[in-house]
């Protein structure tokens, strides 16, 4: 049963951990390692250089159903939050999409005649380049951008608008790949692999969504109050 009301810093970890979990993802993209033993989130977070504060707006976050944290945005490290975001570009473009190319392959058969199979890669193919297109744009422009302006440096008249306005999430390419593999792909003997990583799709799915949403809720708005402040 997931907690219902907000984790502290005086939290131990592993509870956290055993109550929710996919926060396992949060910890790995905040350069958090297993092994803490009984420590609260607030000396693990100190440990390892990570803002305790940021850290747990995030992990609350993802338990709550509001989209609405503009308490937490004032307390947020806005250097913490970007390497957590980069750190997760990383999870996906770099592990999570090419291993589950690597089971979808396994799974089906590739064989020149298998023309169902041949359209589960493109589809995925096509979904890993949207994916990667929009976090390498995240990467090389909006971060950028914000780094130069917490070092009050030229941005060339971008804002966080922008960055908002284009921010989609980008499931139609996906929900595609689902319905070929559930509605047409032919049952073939053994359908453990397959079924293993139907299941990590939708689970990337889920992540992606909720990563699109810590942008969305956290760091849009986190940057909007840095703008504000330049003025």
């Amino acid at each position: 049963m997931y907690k219902t009301s907000k984790y502290t810093p005086t939290d131990k970890m592993s509870y956290l951990i055993c109550d929710n979990y996919t926060l396992l993802q949060v910890m790995s993209r905040f350069d958090l390692s297993l092994g803490f033993g009984d420590k609260t989130v607030q000396e693990v977070c100190r440990e390892n250089g990570v803002d305790c504060r940021t850290f747990l707006a995030v992990v609350n976050f993802m338990i709550e159903d509001s989209d609405q944290m503009e308490d937490d945005v004032k307390d947020i490290s806005m250097p913490s939050l970007m390497n957590y975001l980069k750190q997760a570009h990383h999870y996906f473009l770099d592990f999570c999409l090419p291993t589950i190319r690597r089971k979808l392959i396994e799974a089906i058969d590739c064989s020149t005649e298998n023309e169902v199979a041949f359209l589960i890669l493109k589809f995925f193919d096509q979904y890993a380049r949207e994916v990667r297109k929009h976090m390498d744009y995240e990467d090389m422009n909006v971060f950028t951008y914000v780094e130069n302006l917490m070092a009050g440096r030229e941005t060339g008249g971008f804002r966080i608008s922008q960055f908002a306005r284009r921010h989609d999430q980008i499931d139609a390419t996906l929900t595609e790949l689902k319905n070929i593999i559930i509605k047409y792909y032919p049952a073939k003997g053994n359908n453990h692999l397959l079924n293993a990583v139907l299941f990590d799709i939708f689970s990337c799915e889920q992540d992606l969504a909720s990563h699109c949403r810590v942008e969305d809720y956290l760091f849009v708005p986190a940057v909007l109050r840095l703008e504000k402040e330049g003025k």
